[in-house]
């Protein structure tokens, strides 16, 4: 199929599908001596799990982690890092019909017109959200890796979902995002966003939101322009998570709104660090870390699986018709991508760290 690698010299490889047997992830260029366990990888396979609430999916998988190779006696062994959830509560029923009415807002049409019809269509097959299982099992790992050596941090939380937006984000709220369901540091707005999110459900709807991430700890200097920037890395990634419409970092499309300035970030020391003042630039200029926090806010679309009746063609017949999307679907897939904007950032980070040489191919000894 092909563009299922992310990565240099710390490597994911993506496998498996919404509806087969399992969704994998293979991790290689992990050095050896990471302590790591499944139960590393279950929180934050916990937190993207189906079934949670009533502002996701009734889809009740248990995503248990199992992982296959690469560990021995509690640490990586420098071997790539096989690892599957089993795919139990499926039901492909209602997808059959769209195998030849493509669901607008889907990859229906796109990817049977790229695979010749022979992808597998059930719940969107390879091109479902439920691939993102194996972003966060890697990811997983990626933060782990970036906790233990270099005492990086990488933190996502809601920001916004339709109209509502939160207006205070702290570090104590950030802390304490996964006491509410949408996972907002801003605890009055997200009572509104669950409101929000509720409504349109009520209605067969679906909205969106934007999620913001921050990278806490990150050194100056990571990130190789001109073809290998930080920022560029990061959007790529980014943008493999279905939904996602947009990337931007710091002051993103406010910039466009400011004067140089504004927009500049006036640098001055602090305890004998070289910081700025303000963030604009988002922590990376040039492609390159500033030492700053990174911070990046992802745009993510309304769930495209709504039950109201929607217009589409029937490639068959060749003529228009009407579809009812039928079956479990996130009215609001924000809450759940937490955690897969939080693999992908770090992803990116521990192959970038790996490749300048911050994190050595063996950490620690025996």
């Amino acid at each position: 199929m092909g563009g299922n690698v992310l990565g240099k010299n710390f490597v994911l490889v993506s496998f498996g599908e919404s509806h087969g047997k399992c969704v994998g992830a293979v991790v290689d260029g992990c050095p050896a001596g990471l302590p790591l366990s499944e139960k590393d990888i279950q929180e934050d396979l916990d937190r993207r799990r189906p079934g949670q609430s009533t502002v996701t999916t009734s889809r009740a998988e248990e995503d248990k982690v199992e992982i296959l190779s690469g560990v021995f006696e509690g640490y990586t062994t420098g071997a790539p890092i096989c690892m599957v959830v089993w795919n139990f509560d499926v039901d492909s029923s209602k997808y059959y019909e769209f195998r030849d009415k493509p669901r607008p807002g889907h990859a229906d049409y796109t990817a049977r017109v790229r695979y010749g019809g022979f992808n597998d269509f059930r719940g969107g097959g390879r091109l479902s959200g439920r691939v993102t299982a194996s972003f966060v099992m890697g990811g997983a790992v990626a933060k782990k890796l970036l906790r233990e050596v270099l005492g990086v941090r990488v933190e996502a939380y809601t920001v916004k979902i339709g109209g509502v937006e939160a207006r205070e984000v702290s570090d104590a709220g950030i802390e304490r995002r996964y006491e509410n369901p949408v996972r907002c540091p801003d605890f009055e707005a997200a009572t509104r966003m669950i409101e929000v999110i509720e409504d349109v459900r009520r209605r067969g709807d679906s909205v969106g939101g934007v999620v913001e991430c921050r990278v806490i700890g990150l050194p100056p200097g990571v990130g190789s322009p001109v073809f290998d920037t930080l920022e560029g890395d990061i959007s790529r990634a980014l943008f493999a998570i279905p939904a996602v419409k947009a990337v931007e970092f710091g002051s993103g499309v406010r910039a466009a709104e400011l004067t140089g300035s504004a927009h500049n970030d006036p640098f001055t020391i602090r305890s004998g660090k070289i910081v700025t003042e303000t963030n604009n630039a988002g922590g990376i200029l040039g492609g390159i870390s500033s030492g700053m926090p990174i911070v990046c806010r992802v745009t993510f679309k309304p769930t495209p699986s709504i039950s109201k009746p929607q217009k589409t063609v029937d490639l068959t017949r060749g003529e228009e018709t009407t579809i009812e999307v039928k079956g479990r679907h996130d009215p609001c897939i924000v809450p759940r991508a937490i955690p897969v904007v939080e693999a992908m950032v770090a992803l990116v980070l521990a192959d970038h760290a790996v490749t300048l040489g911050l994190i050595p191919p063996v950490i620690g000894g025996k």
